[in-house]
């Protein structure tokens, strides 16, 4: 049912008992006012007929008929339209309109009462007759029937108009309600015609002035909104998954054909010598670790590509890099890592994520940061510049060549000497882009080694619109430079 029609069948409902309770309350004050009138009548009447009422008593104990039936008379004449029941030691003197002899009468009424007798209702008064030698009552009648034929006739008129409120109203009401949601009929028309799977058209409105059909379509324009975003999300979640179907199966085939081929060697060659034998497991544990690193860092990357802002919270810079430092010291107990941090340096992050970026810098300094000596030397630094936290990883390792600088971020690009994945510093730069910071790289101190520079903003940065770190390399989101790669 249309919402105009549910509104003038609503009120074409509600105004007529609206109407029928009014004229109830109307009627009520009528027949209170003209109560209140007859009563007023009454008690005039009274006062005028009492001297006679006195002087009709006063005559029958004296035992004077002529006098009592003149005094009668005259009482019967002021009485007027009223009917009068005088009712004395001597005997009851009645006369004009008033309820039967058989009509119960209260003892006395000092205040108005109604009296039915009959079929007839009546107004009745009573007033105590006193005197010298005289005693009495004075009873006084009228009539109400012109009081009930006047409620009568506003009954009706309340009834009259109780039906013609009826559909009168709901009609004036469906009318008004018609025009009134036009602009919501006219909202429905152009959000029917939008289908968000078929087309990229979305909903226009312009001010309607009506605060519900606005408010309405600001809702509609926010849901289509957030189905858009989410649709590219799933679009970008879509297109990260084929590329890491892609990129592992491009990555992991050349490792899983040279374990092949060694597994090949070890079959066929069951008596193979001892030190080539050795060296075949010696590869195959390699590639197989190779593997493992690979499939760990395409995981991470593609958590980077997907992670929502509600993942990012208020992070601990210096907790999270004492962290760090402490499970690269346990994987290399070997090698010299120190740490300096200011205590209480936060910034607005994913915890996840920045860890992830510390243990990639740090394994990436202890993989190509060593000395000819083949020892590691890694210090690490947290401190603060005004609005941002910076972190340095250092080595005394061989340091960057600068031509590497160009291609150091990109997906699977590593150096000559490297068993690692190619991912790691990739995923180090993936970092500084959500984060809305960046990463450098320059010679170490006093010129050996290499020297990486995070610089995080304290208040975060809002998150790329688009991440496609395992579709492809984001140069434009992330300063290029240092390792590559040692994770």
């Amino acid at each position: 049912m249309r919402l105009s029609t549910r509104t003038g069948l609503a009120v074409g409902l509600t105004v007529p008992l609206l109407v029928l309770a009014s004229g109830w309350l109307l009627l009520s004050l009528v027949a209170r006012d003209l109560h209140k009138e007859e009563d007023v009548h009454l008690r005039q009447r009274a006062a005028a007929v009492l001297p006679d009422a006195r002087s009709v008593l006063r005559a029958a104990a004296a035992d004077r008929p002529k006098a009592e039936d003149n005094r009668e008379r005259k009482l019967f004449s002021a009485a007027l339209d009223v009917g009068v029941r005088v009712v004395g030691p001597s005997g009851t003197f009645h006369g004009g309109p008033q309820p039967g002899s058989s009509a119960a009468l209260p003892a006395q009424a000092p205040a108005p009462v109604t009296v039915r007798d009959a079929g007839h209702s009546w107004r009745a008064l009573s007033v105590p007759v006193k005197g010298p030698r005289v005693t009495g009552t004075l009873w006084v009648f009228q009539t109400d029937t012109a009081d009930r034929t006047q409620v009568a006739l506003v009954r009706r008129r309340v009834v009259m108009t109780a039906l013609l409120a009826a559909p009168l109203s709901g009609l004036l009401a469906w009318g008004m309600s018609t025009g009134a949601t036009g602009p919501l009929r006219r909202l429905g028309r152009r959000a029917a015609g939008l289908d968000p799977r078929t087309s990229t058209a979305r909903l226009h409105h312009e001010h309607t002035g009506v605060r519900e059909v606005d408010e309405l379509a600001a809702t509609l324009q926010t849901v289509l909104a957030r189905y858009d975003e989410q649709a590219a999300r799933t679009a970008e979640a879509l297109e990260t998954a084929r590329s890491f179907s892609a990129a592992a199966s491009h990555e992991l085939r050349t490792p899983l054909m040279s374990m092949g081929t060694n597994l090949d060697i070890l079959t066929g060659h069951p008596a193979l010598p001892e030190p080539d034998r050795t060296e075949v497991l010696t590869d195959l544990r390699s590639e197989h670790a190779r593997l493992l690193g690979l499939l760990v860092m395409l995981r991470d990357l593609g958590r980077g590509d997907l992670v929502e802002a509600e993942a990012f919270g208020t992070v601990d810079v210096a907790e999270t890099a004492d962290a760090a430092v402490g499970e690269a010291r346990r994987r290399d107990p070997g090698a010299r890592i120190s740490l300096h941090a200011q205590p209480g340096l936060t910034v607005h992050g994913w915890e996840q994520g920045l860890r992830l970026l510390l243990d990639n810098l740090l394994a990436n300094a202890l993989a190509h940061g060593r000395d000819a000596q083949g020892r590691a030397e890694v210090a690490v630094g947290v401190r603060g510049t005004g609005t941002e936290v910076v972190i340095d990883v250092a080595d005394r390792g061989a340091g960057v060549p600068s031509d590497a600088h160009a291609w150091i971020f990109e997906r699977f690009r590593r150096g000559p000497d490297s068993a690692g994945s190619g991912l790691g510093l990739t995923l180090v730069a993936q970092q500084a882009a959500l984060h809305g910071g960046s990463v450098t790289v320059s010679d170490g101190p006093d010129g050996v080694g290499a020297c990486f520079e995070m610089r995080l903003p304290r208040s975060g940065g809002a998150l790329p619109h688009r991440r496609d770190w395992l579709i492809a390399t984001a140069g434009a989101n992330r300063s290029q430079g240092s390792h590559k790669d040692g994770s």
